[in-house]
């Protein structure tokens, strides 16, 4: 049943983004989808750059302890780099996103059907998902791209920063390895995971969000349901995907 509500509700946005402003209905509305794409990426960014910092940091200072063991200290810049493109940067940048935005997305609009705001809605023949579900699955589906990329970047810098001060590796150096330890089907791994993260993560959220019952405590449990089983699904979802770009990697280069 759960599946079959979630299908649905994926229906429902693709056709409100896609078919519905060509059959001459009310299109998805800019300006929210604006205010969305702040809320859930610009407002985001302090703590995805301190995340992404973070990893960086940790995985080069980890990855250097155990190199240094074989004198392959110079190869400390190839693991940030494939590890933060290919799984950490999209996987982490998610978490995040889910905490903070997946989490704000259910309890909106878990606390809008408890207050009878989205029976008013259709009660003015507006379509809930048209006007509260659509621009906050654009604005997501925009973002944790960006925010992915972002703090793609960011972890770089933190890889940097222990390969400069503490391996006395120069930043050209530290530059080069990095690209030339990645190729394009690794950004674009995670870039397309980045996508299908977002995807999952909108549509879980606003599933959860328009289906509480039960008062402000359902809101909490709706809230509670929505960040386990979106980080549970995002967690599948980016093991089949590695599977995926793991078997086709070699036949897209």
């Amino acid at each position: 049943m759960a599946l079959r509500r979630f299908f649905a509700l994926n229906a429902q946005i693709l056709f409100w983004i896609f078919i519905a402003p060509f059959r001459g209905k009310p299109p998805v509305r800019l300006a929210e989808v604006c205010s969305q794409m702040v809320r859930i990426g610009v407002q985001a960014v302090p703590m995805t750059a301190l995340t992404s910092f973070s990893i960086g940091f940790t995985l080069a200072m980890q990855g250097a302890y155990q190199l240094a063991k074989f004198g392959a200290t110079a190869y400390v810049p190839d693991l940030v780099s494939l590890s933060i493109l290919r799984e950490l940067g999209p996987l982490l940048t998610g978490v995040v996103v889910i905490g903070r935005s997946g989490s704000a997305i259910t309890a909106e609009l878990g606390t809008m059907k408890i207050s009878e705001e989205i029976e008013a809605l259709e009660a003015m023949a507006i379509n809930p998902v048209r006007f509260l579900v659509a621009p906050r699955f654009l604005a997501m589906l925009v973002m944790l791209p960006v925010l992915t990329v972002l703090g793609n970047s960011i972890g770089f810098v933190g890889g940097w920063t222990i390969s400069h001060f503490a391996l006395d590796m120069s930043s050209t150096t530290y530059i080069q390895r990095l690209i030339a330890s990645a190729t394009p089907i690794d950004l674009y791994a995670g870039v397309i995971k980045s996508f299908v993260f977002a995807w999952l993560i909108a549509t879980i959220a606003s599933q959860s969000g328009l289906g509480v019952s039960g008062g402000a405590e359902g809101v909490g449990q709706a809230t509670t349901s929505s960040v386990v089983i979106s980080i549970v699904v995002m967690l599948v979802a980016n093991a089949l995907l590695t599977a995926l770009f793991f078997f086709l990697g070699p036949m897209m280069l």
